[in-house]
């Protein structure tokens, strides 16, 4: 799908063609056509009432809330309760009707009226526990109000409403995390089983089940990468116990630094969206365009990699690694927690078992540079295992580490250079930085050294920038 930002490039350029008079009224009105340019006047206005719209509703939603606290002592509990839900099946009920209505001007109306229902319904929950006297931590009322808002999600297909519930979801779950961490540090194990402790030791697994299918239903981008995001970062979380803890092991250890890669570079939705799935919804909703997002997985598999090198390209990153930290757990908890990262592992395996069946029918390229991922993610996996559970290797562990860092940002520097990807190639140019600018602070050389090293590697990066650039509107001059 052409980007609004090239339609607007291309509609400035061929009114210059056409006043120079390289091309002709009808050549132009072929391209007006084609790319639409009538309607990106409408676009930009639209993006922007929705901005209004969507911003106008949340403080509406607060000065709608600050006013129900500041009378709410002086209402009797029938009164409350009838307040609350009248408010929020009244807004959501006109948010539905405009959101249905064939005007776009209403549409969007309806739109900021459903996200600000979305808002009222956590104001209720935490309302309505304050009227019953529910003792329930922060962390369970978003929770809570997340599933409550990945329903609406669900049943609108509303973009909004899928990231505000992950938001909330994944805050909730930070929430159970912290609060479990600080029991873990006391003297009382955590025996007891709630709704809310289910949901936060097995919020990888339910971040597959609830995010990455409402992504395809809502047809956006967004939702799944904050999805995948929630997957990775919940499941690192739950595996902390057991890479730095006292319950320290090499394989699970090894899976908390290799699988979030293995995981998303080996996702592969080509069969979902071509597939007859999807095409069930083709006809009611043909304005809208849907593509893979292998693309997004991939990029964020590049990221953890990235991320991942910088930090064990040290030797402090092993020694501390190597060390065992007095961090208590109940093994009953650890226990669960193994399940997301087993049936996770399960699920990286089998996508990499179908992702080099099919190697066949992809370009050369883009199997070599599978080929090198898996190369590094089994690199990642054996010299973690080695390190914890045969013997000690620092030293060469952080010579390895320094080794792929270094072939990883070539190569994110090669690929930008021959596809003209300003991401790939500052991603290479920042990794090789960040990584020159921790040796030389830890270095023993003194500051005037170290500031004439810093004033040339800014004069290096600036004339890097600049050549490139120029090389971009050379060799990629759609992309300049």
């Amino acid at each position: 799908m052409t980007s609004d930002k090239f339609r607007h490039q291309l509609r400035h350029e061929a009114q210059i063609w056409q006043a120079e008079g390289l091309i002709d009224d009808l050549q132009y009105e072929q391209l007006s056509q084609r790319y639409q340019f009538n309607t990106l006047d409408s676009t930009a206005r639209n993006s922007f009432i929705a901005i209004l719209v969507g911003l106008g509703s949340i403080l509406i939603g607060l000065g709608i809330i600050t006013f129900v606290a500041a009378n709410w002592q002086e209402l009797p509990r029938l009164g409350k309760v009838t307040l609350l839900l009248s408010l929020f099946i009244g807004v959501n009920i006109a948010g539905f009707w405009l959101w249905k209505h064939p005007k776009e001007s209403r549409q969007r109306l309806g739109h900021g009226l459903l996200l600000l229902g979305a808002l009222i319904l956590g104001a209720n929950m935490g309302l309505m526990g304050q009227i019953f006297h529910i003792n329930a931590p922060f962390y369970e009322l978003l929770l809570a109000w997340g599933i409550g808002v990945l329903a609406m999600a669900y049943s609108l297909r509303l973009t909004s409403l899928g990231v505000l519930s992950i938001i909330l979801l994944w805050l909730g779950y930070w929430g159970y995390w912290g609060s479990a961490i600080a029991q873990s540090w006391s003297t009382a194990a955590i025996t007891e089983v709630t709704w809310s402790s289910l949901i936060g030791q097995h919020m990888p697994l339910l971040s597959v089940v609830l995010f990455i299918p409402l992504a395809y239903w809502c047809r956006s981008g967004w939702i799944f990468a904050l999805g995948a995001i929630a997957i990775v970062t919940s499941l690192e979380a739950n595996l902390q116990t057991f890479v730095w803890g006292t319950s320290q092991s090499g394989w699970v250890t090894s899976i908390a630094f290799a699988l979030p890669a293995a995981l998303l570079w080996s996702y592969d939705d080509s069969p979902l969206v071509h597939g007859n799935f999807l095409r069930l919804h083709r006809h009611s909703d043909r304005h809208l365009k849907f593509g893979s997002f292998q693309a997004i997985a991939r990029n964020l598999a590049l990221f953890t990699l990235g991320v991942l090198f910088i930090f064990a390209a040290t030797t402090a990153f092993w020694d501390s690694l190597a060390q065992s930290t007095e961090y208590n757990t109940p093994s009953r908890q650890n226990q669960l927690l193994l399940i997301d990262a087993v049936v996770l592992a399960g699920i990286a395996v089998w996508q990499w078992i179908s992702l080099m069946t099919s190697q066949s029918r992809r370009r050369r390229q883009q199997n070599m540079t599978t080929i090198v991922v898996g190369v590094f993610i089994c690199i990642i996996a054996l010299v973690t295992f080695w390190h914890i559970e045969v013997a000690n290797i620092s030293p060469y562990a952080t010579f390895i580490f320094n080794v792929m860092l270094f072939l990883f940002a070539a190569g994110l520097i090669r690929t930008g250079l021959a596809k003209g990807g300003r991401r790939a190639f500052w991603g290479g140019m920042l990794l090789l930085s960040l990584r020159i600018f921790y040796v030389f602070l830890l270095s023993a050389t003194g500051l005037l050294f170290k500031s004439l090293v810093f004033i040339l590697c800014g004069i290096g990066v600036m004339a890097v920038g600049l050549w490139f650039e120029r090389h971009i509107r050379i060799h990629h001059p759609a992309k300049s």
